[in-house]
């Protein structure tokens, strides 16, 4: 039943991909209505995978790379609605589609298999930690997709009206991700010293997740001192996501990690 879920889950956001584009080429308003109620119901559904996830396995759903990417396509779909009031323009339904589209289709190509947890992962810190994390790459998600969307549709035209709200949004989305980055590496040192008796080891995971913490501690700076604004920060976003994306993947398959058991931070 699950499996079943996160197809129907798919099948929703690529239909509400597809009413939006369709309202898009068309000018017709109403299919824009179905592409938000689709995006609600991939939400609703996905909600249900994880919750049954949860239910089967004993414990959150964040002990692994399928896991925890699902959870972090949820967040996405959940802070979306939260910022909607606060986008400009018709582009975040279509992105927050699309981003989840392809995580979920990532998904696909990893091990679904519902597993015990291994001893180092049997601890509340488990959903505390990494669901602040997924939460954090989440809000820099939106950052990101804001970030494109402001390069490609108004090539820095940044006295556009809409190019200036999509400025803010990325300022503002960034920020929410960078508190909650912040707050989930304070919780992975605490973990780590209650598992492996130090707060920090320079393992490849903590040391990425540092890089990334001080990426988008430089860009909050240059923003908040006026340096950086419209294309610049623009840029800086989608290069930070890049590294968020490395952090989580690349560290994972590309080097050797104590939190390689998981793949899930």
């Amino acid at each position: 039943m699950s499996a079943a879920l996160l197809n129907i889950c798919f099948a929703c956001y690529l239909a509400a991909l597809t009413a939006y584009a369709a309202s898009f080429l068309f000018a017709r308003p109403f299919l824009r209505r179905i592409g938000h109620a689709a995006l609600a119901a991939a939400w609703l559904l996905q909600t249900a995978f994880l919750a049954q996830r949860w239910h089967a396995s004993g414990h959150a759903p964040l002990a692994n790379q399928f896991e925890s990417l699902v959870s972090m396509s949820w967040g996405i779909t959940a802070l979306c609605a939260a910022f909607w009031r606060l986008a400009p323009g018709e582009w975040l339904g279509p992105a927050t589609s699309g981003l989840s589209l392809v995580l979920l289709a990532v998904c696909a190509l990893l091990d679904s298999t519902v597993a015990p947890l291994v001893p180092a992962l049997q601890s509340n810190w488990l959903l505390l930690h990494v669901s602040v994390i997924m939460l954090a790459y989440s809000a820099l998600a939106l950052s990101f997709l804001a970030a494109a969307v402001y390069l490609t549709a108004y090539h820095g035209r940044h006295a556009h009206e809409t190019a200036v709200g999509l400025d803010r949004f990325n300022e503002r989305s960034m920020a929410l991700g960078y508190a909650l980055l912040t707050a989930g590496i304070i919780l992975g040192a605490v973990w780590a010293n209650e598992a492996w008796g130090s707060y920090w080891s320079w393992d490849p995971k903590e040391t990425w997740s540092l890089i990334t913490w001080l990426v988008y501690t430089s860009a909050i700076h240059l923003r908040r001192t006026n340096r950086w604004q419209g294309r610049a920060m623009a840029w800086f976003s989608v290069a930070g996501f890049a590294v968020v994306l490395f952090t989580y993947f690349g560290v994972n398959y590309l080097m050797s990690s104590m939190h390689s058991y998981a793949g899930s931070r």
